[in-house]
């Protein structure tokens, strides 16, 4: 399957910070992937040369075009949400429908105004008299419409209440995503996104420190809770991470055989979060 995105040695230097050191990576198309990190690891800056909304040294091809040089033939095929939703305080909800109808070719209408009538958004209501929630279910609702073979969400639901967070995903999953599509996601709150990934992407210190499909880290990464009289024998297979629940050990492995650690004790797979707080210990110390 053609790749939708390849970076190599992607880098991008500012006055006292590296944002991004010499990324390489492949996303292909149809495939939904979470780009996790923390604050100032690099995701805003990832995605910015993506759009061609940053300079960057090294290649970056995307959807066939140079971001650089081809930013307004890439955004006809490309859809951006940000995770501030900027709207004029005048404008009307019908009217922000008009004008996204009459100035992208790939709008579809009738799902925009499927996807308001999930909300309480009536269409003479103006952003000034909305919520922050509302504001964004508005510029959710218009981006969502549009039929672009790339969406990036950069904290999509940010401002949104747990009900709307699950019928977002829910939504795009159900009347958005496709084998022809393709999706990043960042987030913080990875634990309402794991379900829908095929693939994950960490990223610390301007560096992917995992890049891999999620049927992959289900086999790669085992998590086993051990009682107190195993829990040497576990340290000494070099756990990534250990942590106390209900005076049990649970210990985090990368790579041991499956056989080994069922002999310790009972064996899960990580979530996503759990991997996540694992790999990026000592990020702030």
């Amino acid at each position: 399957m053609s790749a939708v995105i390849t970076a190599t040695g992607l880098s991008k230097r500012y006055k006292n910070s590296v944002a991004l050191d010499n990324v390489s990576f492949q996303i292909p198309a149809g495939r939904i992937v979470g780009l996790i990190g923390p604050n100032g690891a690099g995701k805003t800056t990832a995605l910015k040369a993506i759009l061609g909304l940053t300079d960057f040294s090294g290649q970056l091809n995307v959807l066939g075009l140079d971001p650089r040089k081809q930013r307004d033939k890439l955004m006809e095929q490309v859809c951006f949400i940000a995770d501030v939703a900027v709207l004029p305080r005048w404008l009307r909800v019908s009217e922000a429908v008009d004008f996204v109808a009459n100035v992208h070719p790939r709008f579809d209408r009738a799902k925009c105004e499927a996807f308001l009538a999930r909300t309480k958004l009536t269409p003479s209501m103006r952003v000034r008299q909305m919520s922050k929630g509302m504001i964004v279910q508005l510029h959710l609702a218009l981006v969502m419409a549009i039929d672009a073979r790339l969406l990036i969400l950069d904290e999509p639901t940010l401002g949104l209440d747990i009900l709307y967070r699950k019928q977002f995903y829910q939504n795009l999953l159900e009347d958005y995503f496709d084998e022809n599509k393709t999706i990043i996601v960042t987030t913080h709150q990875v634990e309402e996104v794991e379900h829908i990934l095929t693939d994950l992407m960490f990223i610390r210190d301007g560096k992917i420190v995992l890049d891999s499909d999620m049927d992959a880290i289900g086999e790669r990464f085992i998590e086993v809770m051990v009682n107190g009289d195993r829990a040497e024998a576990a340290r000494a297979l070099k756990p990534l991470d250990e942590r106390q629940v209900f005076g049990k050990s649970i210990f985090l492995f990368d790579g041991v055989e499956r056989s080994t650690l069922e002999a310790m004790g009972e064996v899960r797979r990580p979530s996503v979060s759990d991997l996540f707080v694992a790999t990026m210990k000592g990020t702030y110390a």
